[in-house]
């Protein structure tokens, strides 16, 4: 291990957060592209021993984090509870969020066809969606996005990793629409 992989470590570990590439650069006095070949070559070292931590990457930042296999030991460790999973509805409006970001809850309720205000507000008590401004609209409503908590439950790096959606037609919404009015 270098001296600039030995201080980007030291950074992580004591940050305890994801900290931007360029603060990074700035802390270690180093340029960007060095730091990033170094987050690599750690995360590779760490992957290849198969260490307790792995480096995390999310958008243009880095975090320490323990492996997931062993969350179980880590919890019993640090004696916190297992996170509750997330309900059907939950899941259903983080996923308009993550890919129709920023969003107001009115979208969200117009897409769902449901009072979401509740479920907004637990999402974002439990960091997974935030605010990101307000709509420049008569009112001025609240926009959402996802988190680096969020990146960080489901394993991702960046919002490009999510799978695509597949392309519906407004005939084939119409479609399903008229099918269900058939059948009540």
């Amino acid at each position: 291990m270098n001296t600039l992989q030995a201080t980007l470590e030291a950074i992580l570990f004591a940050a305890g957060d994801a900290v931007t590439i360029a603060r990074l650069a700035q802390s270690a006095d180093a340029k960007p592209d060095e730091v990033e070949a170094a987050l690599s070559s750690l995360a590779d070292s760490y992957d290849f021993d198969q260490r307790g931590i792995m480096l995390v990457r999310m958008e243009d930042k880095a975090q320490l984090c323990s492996r997931p296999v062993y969350a179980a030991a880590v919890r019993k460790a640090v004696e916190s509870r297992k996170p509750p999973q997330l309900s059907p509805a939950a899941l259903e409006v983080l996923t308009i969020v993550a890919y129709r970001q920023p969003v107001t809850r009115a979208y969200i309720e117009q897409l769902r066809g449901v009072d979401s205000g509740g479920t907004v507000a637990s999402l974002a008590e439990k960091g997974l969606i935030a605010e990101a401004g307000r709509l420049d609209v008569p009112g001025r409503p609240i926009l959402f996005r996802t988190t680096d908590a969020f990146l960080r439950t489901f394993s991702i790096s960046s919002l490009a990793e999510l799978p695509e959606l597949p392309e519906l037609t407004e005939g084939e919404q119409l479609q399903l629409s008229a099918g269900e009015e058939q059948s009540e």
